[in-house]
């Protein structure tokens, strides 16, 4: 081996022993800070998994026991008694109140939205649909699809556009998307934006051709475009 080779291994060696003692005296230097900082992270650790464990899991199934008369109320159409309980049962508005931090609580505020629609109290509908949150490709689809809704009956179609936009495009399936292109394309020609009807319609022709609305949707395309 040559000198040169020799003596760059020796400093390299150097180096990293330098370095070792630099990060050893750091140590020494800051182990109580270090210390207390592992603690703190430990302690923080440990309060979310006993939150999660000795709270939001206690509040989860106490939360999915409530909602279930409430559901039932929903389902029959007693949108008021789902809304705010028998006396005996909450409804839906207490569940949110009470339990805000579960699922159970989010799927509340989508079963209020809907319910206040049915109601005729537009804003309510739309408050709570908002506070709806979900990853689910059917439900936020409808939750946007009940915001569209609430926006026709206030007059305000920009919005209620941009909702059944969200709607028709952002969660792809054949169950939601033909429905509420369906419903974006009609607006469009109560606008008299025929052309964005036309595009609308034809969207739900080719992606969606053998759903209820893909079957009808030709006849709508002829009326459009006959207005262009």
């Amino acid at each position: 081996m040559s000198k040169n080779k020799t003596k760059q291994g020796d400093d390299n060696f150097q180096a990293i022993e330098s370095s070792l003692t630099k990060t050893e005296h750091f140590i020494e230097n800051n182990q109580k800070a270090l210390t207390i900082g592992l603690i703190v992270i430990l302690a923080i650790v440990g309060a979310i998994v006993g939150f999660n464990k000795f709270y939001l899991e206690p509040q989860e199934k106490d939360a999915q026991e409530q909602i279930f008369v409430a559901q039932q109320y929903f389902d029959v159409d007693s949108f008021n008694l789902a809304l705010n309980g028998d006396g005996q049962y909450p409804g839906f508005l207490e569940i949110i109140d009470n339990y805000g931090m579960t699922k159970a609580a989010n799927i509340a505020n989508c079963y209020a939205g809907v319910a206040y629609n049915k109601l005729g109290d537009f804003d309510n509908a739309i408050k709570y649909l908002k506070d709806f949150d979900t990853e689910d490709p059917i439900l936020q689809p409808l939750a946007l699809g009940n915001i569209g809704d609430a926006y026709i009956e206030k007059g305000d179609f920009e919005k209620a556009v941009e909702a059944y936009k969200k709607a028709g495009f952002n969660y792809e399936n054949d169950i939601t998307s033909p429905f509420y292109l369906m419903k974006l394309g009609k607006i469009y020609e109560s606008q008299k934006k025929y052309k964005e009807a036309v595009e609308a319609y034809k969207l739900i022709k080719e992606k969606y051709a053998e759903t209820e609305e893909g079957k009808i949707v030709e006849k709508y395309i002829v009326r459009a475009e006959s207005k262009l």
